[in-house]
């Protein structure tokens, strides 16, 4: 991939020289996937990241329940593992594409060498995980401190995209609600 197209992908690229763009670069694999791929599954450890920049995908975990939604990446965002990024053992989540993507696979054990030997890669990479988790950090607040007729109002305010993209059913469990639920607070809303 054109090291222009690479950095117009990239998030926070304006902290990256060229040169470090050429290091990041092999680490980098350009793929296409189609809808309905589960991209990181809760079974397995995975040493990989994904950089979306076409499509959608649902973060969510499995309970006896059923499934609950936590997340949406969209264009732009970075798909992990926490727990295989930060001590390599299984996750709790899964990723699941909505729609056919496109993506960088991200191979975390690569940036990780390249971490130990370019302080402008580490850096970058800090201010990644210091914006997302700022972002977690706001979720988990609005669902302590909002309603969730907030929280959906919020959503429209800020994402209303989702509604065009996600099933309802997802977005019910995101908001911590049952999609009857949802249905009432849309016909109220509306």
């Amino acid at each position: 991939m054109d090291r222009e197209v690479l950095r117009s992908l990239l998030p926070q690229a304006h902290l990256l020289s060229d040169d470090a763009v050429a290091l990041l670069q092999p680490c980098l694999t350009v793929m296409e996937l189609p809808k309905n791929t589960l991209l990181i599954q809760d079974t397995r450890v995975e040493r990989n990241a994904y950089l979306l920049y076409v499509g959608i995908a649902r973060a969510y975990i499995s309970t006896a329940a059923g499934e609950i939604t936590f997340g949406f990446a969209r264009e732009g965002h970075i798909i992990n593992a926490n727990a295989g990024y930060f001590s390599k053992t299984k996750g709790y989540e899964n990723f699941h594409l909505l729609e056919d993507a496109q993506l960088l696979k991200i191979d975390l054990d690569c940036i990780q060498q390249l971490f130990l030997v370019n302080i402008e890669i580490c850096n970058w990479a800090r201010v990644i995980t210091e914006v997302e988790a700022m972002a977690a950090e706001e979720r988990r607040l609005d669902y302590i401190l909002l309603s969730p007729e907030e929280r959906y109002v919020k959503l429209l305010q800020n994402d209303a995209s989702l509604l065009h993209r996600v099933p309802l059913k997802n977005i019910a469990t995101y908001l911590g609600i049952s999609p009857v639920s949802l249905s009432r607070i849309r016909a109220r809303i509306k």
